[in-house]
């Protein structure tokens, strides 16, 4: 069936909202060009306060972008919570140290349970209402215990939000791509907890790329819409380079060039050629047990 006859209504969320001002200032742009229609909110970073709150609410307003948390449970960030642990000089553990952690069941459910908390009730102090979406930043949603704790947290605080899986579409299943397939594996598990407790998650994920100094992303992007179903997502990770990013994370430049791929003329027409839209939808049924 063409394209046409077909349309497919997809998510693009920009990630991180709240990690650094040029961050903040590129989703907020793509949000007002109407390249974007969600982002998620990392609401424990020193660069998200109330204005920045303030204008991402307007925006949505004006556009009906879906704002989600991005739960964050790993360094350089410190937990919101009282006697969060583990904890490595007051700050969450790297995320390497915090999967090990979490596959060998050594964290904490209480102080899981706890700080997620916190984050939702941050959310919604800031913004006034529940979250449309609850995420996790470096996908620590999925990670064992972490999850468990993750979805209770969501269905007590935001039982009308959805949350993100991260598991591929049959048809876009690359065994190649080892970062995706870890991102399967742990999905599979993810998405049977979120349908017992009544948490609906999304149909299909896409986005994974190797993060190196010569990745295309115009040429890189178009195979995420490769088998993506209907209310498929895509993360993105726009952002403007500061001196604030820089001194946190090392996907710098690689921002800027999604960044300036989202922003061209290149990007919705690519869009309208595979008879895609990014429309404004707030949330999905329930999936499954089992569902891919």
């Amino acid at each position: 069936m063409s394209a046409l006859l077909s349309p497919r209504h997809i998510w693009l969320c920009a990630d991180d909202y709240g990690m650094a001002p040029g961050v903040n200032t590129a989703i907020r742009e793509l949000i007002s060009c109407k390249r974007l229609n969600a982002t998620s909110v990392m609401v424990l970073s020193p660069y998200f306060d109330a204005a920045a709150a303030a204008t991402l609410q307007a925006l949505s307003d004006q556009t009906r972008v879906a704002i989600g948390l991005h739960v964050t449970l790993t360094a350089p960030y410190s937990p919101m919570s009282t006697g969060f642990g583990p904890a490595q000089d007051g700050k969450f553990l790297p995320l390497k140290q915090t999967m090990r952690r979490a596959i060998s069941r050594r964290l904490s459910p209480r102080a899981l349970g706890s700080e997620i908390a916190a984050q939702l009730h941050a959310f919604m102090e800031a913004f006034g209402r529940p979250p449309d979406f609850v995420d996790g930043h470096q996908h620590v949603q999925l990670l064992p215990q972490v999850r468990d704790a993750f979805l209770q947290a969501v269905s007590a605080a935001a039982p009308r939000a959805w949350v993100r899986q991260c598991g591929r579409s049959a048809r876009a299943r690359r065994l190649e791509d080892r970062k995706a397939l870890l991102l399967d594996i742990l999905s599979v598990g993810f998405r049977r907890k979120a349908a017992q407790v009544g948490v609906a998650t999304n149909p299909a994920f896409a986005g994974t790329y190797v993060f190196s100094p010569k990745a295309d992303y115009e040429r890189i992007f178009p195979r995420f819409l490769r088998g993506l179903p209907n209310e498929g997502v895509i993360m993105c990770h726009p952002g403007i380079v500061d001196a604030a990013l820089e001194s946190i994370d090392p996907l710098t430049n690689l921002r800027e060039r999604e960044f300036a791929y989202l922003s061209s003329d290149a990007f919705p027409l690519l869009l309208a050629e595979r008879g895609i839209t990014l429309g404004a939808h707030l949330t999905f049924a329930t999936h499954p047990a089992g569902s891919s």
